[in-house]
Parts: structure tokens; C-alpha cells; sequence
């Protein structure tokens, strides 16, 4: 396995933990190399690499406890002043297909970037959005089911 295929493994590795879907479900959103991409270019290689390194020692930790998993990611990743706004960030990408601005605060300490800024990457990543299975739904203006499908709500999966 190459760097660049390890580096997008774990990728895949965290984001599938942080949002709750699995590799196969990522994989087949055609997000993922997108995603990685994207924020690489906006906070930088370096900040992601320790993001991914922070979980890869977060797992390594917990072993297969999977508890334990989430409690080191919040201790280690989303309570960092530096990691944690990223994380939150990509769960939002992943989620609703929009990369939203880091704060101020985050920039002003670990460097300004004209690219961050809030922007959809891609013009699959609305439809493709973490939301849509998440609510039962398909997102409005695409993928539709046929007439009047929106005039059902949504089901929520209460499992």
C-alpha cells in the first residue's frame, strides 16, 4: 500500500467513526478523495496528518473497545483547540456537502487561507450528503423517486 492509499485510508478510518456510516457507504458517496483534497488544501497536510495520527493512537489505545473509541476522540480530537474545529468541520462536509469556514479564532492562531471559506467542493456533494440516508429522504431537485414523493414527510430511522 502506497503513503497517498495508507494517508486515504485513514481518512476513510476516521470519517466513517466520526460520522457512523461505514466504509462502503463513504466509498460509494465518490466524496472521498474529494474530501481528502479539500481539506489538505485548506488547513494543510500537516494539520490533517496529525488529526488522522491523533485518531490512528486513539484506536490503537482502545483496541476494539468501541467506547472507548469515542471517548479518546472526544478527549484527544474534538475537545483540541486546534483538531477539534477540523473534525467538526468535516462531519459537517460529510453531512450536508458544504465545508463551513473554520472561526476566526482558529485561523488567526494556525494561519489565514483564502480558501477557507464556506463552499459546496463539488456538485454531487449536496446529493450525496450524509443528511439524506440519515432522515430517510432524498434531497430535493435530485435523485427524486417519482410524483409526489415530497408530499410524505421523511421517516426517521429510530433504530
Amino acid at each position: 500500500m502506497s503513503a497517498d492509499q495508507g494517508r486515504l485510508a485513514d481518512f476513510l478510518a476516521f470519517s466513517s467513526t466520526v460520522t457512523g456510516f461505514g466504509a462502503y457507504h463513504l466509498r460509494g458517496t465518490g466524496q472521498l478523495e474529494l474530501y481528502l483534497a479539500t481539506v489538505d488544501e485548506i488547513v494543510g497536510e500537516d494539520i490533517v496528518g496529525q488529526l488522522l495520527d491523533t485518531f490512528s493512537g486513539v484506536r490503537r489505545d482502545a483496541g476494539e473497545d468501541e467506547v472507548a473509541v469515542q471517548a479518546g476522540l472526544r478527549r484527544q480530537i474534538l475537545s483540541d483547540e486546534k483538531l477539534g474545529p477540523v473534525a467538526r468541520a468535516l462531519i459537517k462536509l460529510w453531512y450536508v456537502g458544504t465545508w463551513y469556514g473554520l472561526p476566526v479564532e482558529w485561523r488567526q492562531r494556525y494561519g489565514e487561507d483564502e480558501s477557507d471559506r464556506t463552499f459546496v467542493p463539488s456538485a454531487g456533494s449536496y446529493t450525496e450528503g450524509l443528511l439524506w440516508p440519515t432522515i430517510g429522504a432524498n434531497p430535493p431537485g435530485a435523485k427524486a423517486l417519482g410524483y409526489g414523493m415530497w408530499a410524505m414527510p421523511p421517516l426517521v430511522d429510530t433504530r
